[in-house]
């Protein structure tokens, strides 16, 4: 069980090799107690989107920075000095509590949306070599499975995978 979600701003060609101390010395600062989950991005984090789908019932936060676009499997891997600052990092709330296995297909269904909304936006990519997913929700109750899917035609995958695409495509839209 996690107490906070923590989307650190931190510098381009980030130097530091400990990211788990070092979120851990963020979530201090901002006295955040209790475990939590954290994600890093050298894009502005403060030009963050925001998406609802069927009210409260799923949404979706999305940092889009697009500055070293890329394709997963890009046979050209590897740069040479620093890179531009870029990460699209979404954290998605639903108020289910879904089981370890749909917990799984959510982000795979999470990712799907993303990269839907880049190439509904115009760019030739799939996301960044840095992006990250979360999924926040309740825990299921005790003796209880939680929700068993997660993918885009279920009820909750299908909700989740509309905020995301609508957060992620306006972020990328209002990318420079």
């Amino acid at each position: 069980m996690r107490e906070w979600t923590l989307n650190a701003q931190v510098p381009g060609g980030y130097p530091r090799l400990d990211p788990d101390w070092h979120l851990a010395e963020i979530a201090a600062a901002e006295a955040l107690t209790g475990a939590g989950a954290g994600l890093m991005t050298a894009a502005d984090v403060t030009a963050y989107t925001v998406a609802d789908e069927e009210g409260v019932t799923a949404t979706a936060t999305a940092t889009t920075g697009l500055g070293v676009r890329g394709l997963a499997a890009d046979p050209a891997a590897g740069h040479a000095g620093p890179l531009p600052p870029g990460t699209v990092n979404i954290v998605v709330t639903v108020p289910v509590a879904p089981s370890d296995a749909a917990l799984v297909n959510g982000v795979a269904t999470a990712t799907e949306a993303k990269v839907q909304a880049l190439l509904d936006a115009g760019l030739d990519c799939s996301g960044t070599p840095t992006d990250a997913v979360c999924i926040a929700s309740p825990e299921p109750g005790p003796g209880a499975a939680g929700e068993p899917f997660a993918g885009p035609r279920s009820t909750w995958g299908s909700r989740l995978a509309r905020a995301v695409h609508t957060a992620v495509r306006e972020g990328a839209l209002r990318h420079p």
